[in-house]
């Protein structure tokens, strides 16, 4: 089964983030300017304190007719988000995301630190890699050239 690790060492654990106390409108900025649908927020120090999505924007700013520039993260962030580790599957989390309802989740490590993330598109190009994978295997079975 194809863990988190996995899917992180072809990504990458390049993440985007932003502080709390910037402004909705700088957060916006920022997930055009990197092409990306979420941010996640670290304090200060680093430490992962939430995320900051497209939708929480939608729901939390454009909804209740705030101001993007008036209105800062740490008002409208999506605090104590689901999270995952390196060594959990492929399956586990898109049953999380399935269930949840949710594009993006954060991976941590045993402190608790934000060491990636990963998207639904992630893990359903690796899904696609694994696919073409098997169809080559079988390809090669059926014309006679697979030897292991």
């Amino acid at each position: 089964m194809t863990t988190v690790k996995q899917i992180l060492q072809v990504k990458g654990h390049a993440v985007y983030t932003i502080q709390p106390d910037n402004s909705v409108y700088q957060a916006l900025e920022a997930l055009v300017n990197y092409n990306v649908g979420a941010l996640m927020v670290l304090d200060a120090g680093g430490h992962f304190l939430g995320v900051f999505s497209e939708r929480d924007y939608a729901r939390r700013v454009v909804l209740k007719g705030r101001n993007s520039r008036e209105t800062f993260i740490h008002d409208i962030m999506s605090e104590h988000p689901i999270s995952v580790r390196e060594e959990d599957t492929l399956e586990h989390c898109m049953q999380l995301m399935t269930d949840k309802h949710i594009r993006h989740l954060p991976v941590v490590d045993a402190q608790q630190r934000l060491v990636g993330l990963v998207s639904i598109g992630d893990l359903v190009k690796q899904i696609m890699r694994e696919q073409q994978h098997t169809i080559q295997n079988l390809e090669k079975y059926i014309s006679g050239a697979y030897h292991g």
